[in-house]
C-alpha cells in the first residue's frame, strides 16, 4: 500500500491530465483546511538513536518497541494525508454542485488509474475518497482505497482498505485487511483499529489491533497498543497482548505489558522503566522471563495502569 500511495503522490504532482496547474489565486480547495496535516496527527515519542539491550543502564527494550509501533503508524497516516493535501493543491478536474473530482489519472506504465472525490456536506464537513481502477481488468469498477470525513474543527476519520488496493493494483500491493483511523487534532488524540491476517506457523490467521494515543500539552504521552490473535502453539484460541507506554516531557517513561486469555494457562505481566537517557532503570515480570532489576522507586510512573 505504501508503494501505491507513493506513486499516487508523484502522479498528483506531475500528472498534467489530472491536475493541470496549481491554483494561482484562491489557493487549495477548502478541504485542505479541514484535513489535518501529517504532523497534526503524528505520534511524538522522545528520540533515541541507541539500540535494544537487556540490562539496567542499557536502552530499555520496551522503549524501543514503543518507537517501532509509533513509527509504523506514523508512516501510514502521513502517507494518506500528504497524498490528499498534495492533490487538492490543484484545481479539480470536474465540479458538480458540491462534489469536486480530481482525475481519473494514470502514468504511462501505471497498472491502475486513480480518482479523488470530495463532497461538501450540509453540516460543513467533507466526505472524501480516493478510488482506484485496474487497467489490467478493464471491466472492473472503481474501488475506494482510502475514504473519510474531515471537519473544520480538526476532527475526522478515514479508512484504508488494503484488500481493495491489491485488487486495483496487485503488482505493487500484497496487504490484507482494513485500518480505521479517528483523530482529534485540538485534543492531540489518535485512535486506530486494524483487522488483518498474519502468517502464524505457516497458516494465515485473523489478527485484530487496537491503538490509542494521547499527547499532553507539555509533550508527555500515553499510548495503548493491544493485539488479539492466536499466538500460542498448538492451541487455536486468540490471546490478548497489551502494551501501555507512558512518558513525561523529559523523555523518562514506563511500559507495562500483559499477555492473557486464549490458550494461556495464566496471565503474564511485565514492567520496564527508563530515564531521560532512555536507559533501563527497572524491570520485573510475573513469569521470571528475566531477572528483576533496578528499583520501581526510579520509575517515572510508580504503578502499572493497564486498561
Amino acid at each position: 500500500m505504501r508503494t501505491t500511495i507513493g506513486s499516487l503522490i508523484a502522479a498528483a504532482v506531475l500528472g498534467t491530465s489530472l491536475v493541470g496547474c496549481i491554483q494561482p489565486d484562491n489557493g487549495p480547495h477548502a478541504v485542505a483546511r479541514a484535513l489535518p496535516r501529517a504532523d497534526d496527527v503524528k505520534i511524538t515519542l522522545p528520540e533515541s538513536a541507541a539500540s535494544s539491550a537487556f540490562a539496567v543502564g542499557d536502552v530499555a527494550d520496551w522503549y524501543v518497541a514503543t518507537r517501532g509501533v509509533t513509527a509504523t503508524l506514523n508512516g501510514g497516516t502521513a502517507y494518506v494525508l500528504i497524498l490528499v493535501h498534495t492533490i487538492v493543491l490543484f484545481p479539480p478536474t470536474k465540479v458538480e454542485g458540491d462534489t469536486y473530482t480530481w482525475g481519473p489519472h494514470h502514468d504511462a506504465l501505471d497498472p491502475a488509474e486513480w480518482r479523488l472525490t470530495v463532497t461538501e456536506l450540509a453540516d460543513g464537513t467533507y466526505d472524501w475518497k480516493l478510488d482506484g481502477h485496474s487497467l489490467t481488468e478493464p471491466n472492473m469498477p472503481f474501488e475506494t482505497l482510502v475514504g473519510g470525513n474531515a471537519n473544520g474543527d480538526g476532527t475526522g476519520d478515514f479508512t484504508l482498505d488494503f484488500d481493495a488496493a491489491e485488487r486495483v493494483n496487485p503488482i505493487e500491493n500484497d496487504g490484507t485487511g482494513v485500518i480505521a483511523v479517528n483523530y482529534d487534532v485540538p485534543r492531540r488524540q489518535l485512535d486506530m483499529t486494524v483487522d488483518s491476517t498474519e502468517d502464524v506457523n505457516g497458516e494465515l490467521t485473523p489478527v485484530h489491533f487496537d491503538y490509542a494515543y494521547a499527547e499532553g500539552s507539555d509533550g508527555s504521552g500515553d499510548m495503548v497498543f493491544s493485539m488479539f490473535a492466536d499466538s500460542d502453539d498448538p492451541g487455536t484460541a486468540k490471546e490478548e497482548a497489551t502494551l501501555r507506554s507512558r512518558w513525561l516531557s523529559t523523555g523518562a517513561g514506563r511500559a507495562d505489558i500483559r499477555l492473557r486469555n486464549g490458550d494461556l494457562d495464566v496471565e503474564v505481566t511485565a514492567s520496564e522503566c527508563w530515564n531521560t537517557m532512555f536507559r533501563r532503570t527497572y524491570y520485573a515480570d510475573s513469569a521470571q522471563w528475566l531477572p528483576t532489576e533496578g528499583s520501581v522507586a526510579d520509575c517515572a510512573f510508580a504503578q502499572s495502569d493497564l486498561p
